[in-house]
C-alpha cells in the first residue's frame, strides 16, 4: 500500500447509494471528535485528505478513501447529543446498514479517546464487533493529551472497563505527535498484501 496514492472517493449518506464492495475495506469507527479524520490523515500523511472540524458530529456521512487495493472507510460519529432524532435515526441506519450488510470489510479500527472511560455507545460498538465476530483493533487517541500518570491509570481503567480486553489489539495514538501512525500503517498493509 503506498500511502501517496490515497484520495477521496465519495461519500454517502443513506446506505442504498453505496455501490457493492469491490475490495478490502478498512474501517474507523468511533464517537463524534474521537479524531477520526486526524488520524486518516495522519496515517496517510496528508494534511486535509480528510476533513477536520472542531465541531462534533460534522461528519454525517460514510467517506471512502482509495489506496491502492483496500478503502479507508470513515464511518459518521456516534454519540452527538444536538442533533435531530431524526437525523440520528439516518446515521443509526447508515452505520448498521453498512456494517451488517456482508460487506468486504478487513478489519474496524474501533477509536476511544484514551482521556476518558469508554462512552456507552463505545461499549454497544465493541459488543457489536465482538458478537458479529468482525476483526478489530481499539485504538486510543489523542495519546498526548495525557501525562504519563494519568496515561497509566487510563491504560488500567480500560483493562477492567472493555469486555475481552486481553484478547483485543490495542494501539495508542497522537496526531499531534503521530505515535501509532506506523503501527495501524503496518497493519493496513498487511491487509493491502492479503487482498
Amino acid at each position: 500500500m503506498n500511502i501517496n496514492n490515497a484520495a477521496f472517493c465519495r461519500s454517502y449518506g443513506e446506505f442504498e447509494q453505496i455501490p457493492p464492495s469491490d475490495k478490502c475495506e478498512i474501517v474507523f469507527s468511533g464517537r463524534s471528535n474521537v479524531g477520526k479524520s486526524s488520524l486518516i490523515n495522519k496515517v496517510f500523511n496528508r494534511k486535509k485528505l480528510a476533513r477536520v472540524s472542531s465541531v462534533p458530529g460534522k461528519t454525517a456521512t460514510i467517506n471512502f478513501y482509495s489506496c491502492d487495493d483496500i478503502y479507508a472507510v470513515d464511518l459518521p460519529g456516534y454519540g452527538y447529543a444536538k442533533i435531530s432524532k431524526s437525523e440520528k435515526q439516518r446515521w443509526k441506519r447508515l452505520i448498521e446498514g453498512y456494517l451488517t450488510s456482508g460487506r468486504n470489510i478487513g478489519l474496524v479500527f474501533q477509536l476511544i479517546d484514551m482521556r476518558h472511560a469508554p462512552s456507552e455507545d463505545d461499549l454497544h460498538m465493541l459488543d457489536f464487533l465482538i458478537d458479529s465476530q468482525m476483526p478489530f483493533a481499539v485504538v486510543f487517541t489523542k495519546a498526548d493529551k495525557l501525562k504519563p500518570r494519568e496515561r497509566a491509570e487510563r491504560m488500567e481503567g480500560f483493562a477492567s472497563e472493555i469486555p475481552c480486553y486481553e484478547d483485543i489489539k490495542t494501539i495508542c495514538f497522537s496526531a499531534e505527535t503521530g505515535e501509532g501512525a506506523e503501527e495501524i500503517r503496518s497493519i493496513m498493509n498487511e491487509f493491502s498484501d492479503n487482498g
